[in-house]
């Protein structure tokens, strides 16, 4: 099984096909959700970017206060070259379990795969505990961590509801897989016809929708 949770594995990835790859959605198969919960004024952390088109779709689509932090380096010098004309495009090297951002920083973080990705590394409870503080320490009073994954609920739910931890409530919402899956992650826990997206919005109660 490759190493998603190793960062020479991305950092390999990239420099052998440096090609924009989406995992899971293209912007397009998220965009209602996105809409729903992030304005496009939102300060938004892009977590785990990765070489995805996700950060240029939302941008050409009103959203243009974007951050973007990747474990790899390789990865954020190809991003930095590849969209120098887009000033308000922000791209940085940082690790999504260690962020280098005052308190209260975004209106909105963005995961797509990469809490996948921390799971499949060792110490993968520990590293979602410190990924899940750190963004709940950087997002701003009535934030959101906008979250895409192959995860079902019974097992992701364990890990992001813990309001007295994060401060935040869990709303549970799905997308229906692109017809053309070779993004998908093989995975027992991915055999149906969905992704998950996970919003975890500061206050409230949890709630399936």
């Amino acid at each position: 099984m490759a190493q998603y949770g190793k960062t020479n594995y991305w950092d390999e990835r990239y420099t052998k096909d440096p090609e924009p790859f989406d995992w899971y959605q293209r912007y397009s198969g998220v965009r209602d959700l996105i809409n729903q919960y992030v304005k496009r004024e939102d300060v938004i952390l892009m977590s785990g970017c990765g070489n995805s088109r996700l950060t240029e779709d939302m941008f050409e689509d009103g959203y243009t206060s974007i951050t973007n932090i990747d474990v790899s380096r390789v990865c954020v010098d190809q991003m930095l070259e590849r969209y120098r004309d887009k000033p308000t495009l922000q791209w940085q090297q940082m690790n999504a379990c260690s962020l280098d951002f005052p308190d209260e920083t975004f209106d909105v973080v963005l995961d797509k795969g990469t809490l996948d990705s921390v799971l499949c590394g060792e110490g993968s409870t520990a590293n979602v505990a410190k990924m899940c503080g750190e963004v709940s320490r950087v997002l701003k009073p009535n934030g959101c961590f906008f979250i895409v994954s192959y995860g079902v609920p019974d097992n992701r739910l364990n890990y992001l509801e813990k309001e007295d931890v994060y401060s935040w409530n869990v709303t549970v919402h799905t997308v229906p897989k692109p017809t053309v899956s070779a993004a998908a992650v093989p995975s027992s826990e991915d055999s149906n016809g969905v992704h998950y997206v996970y919003v975890c919005t500061k206050g409230g109660s949890a709630e399936e929708g």
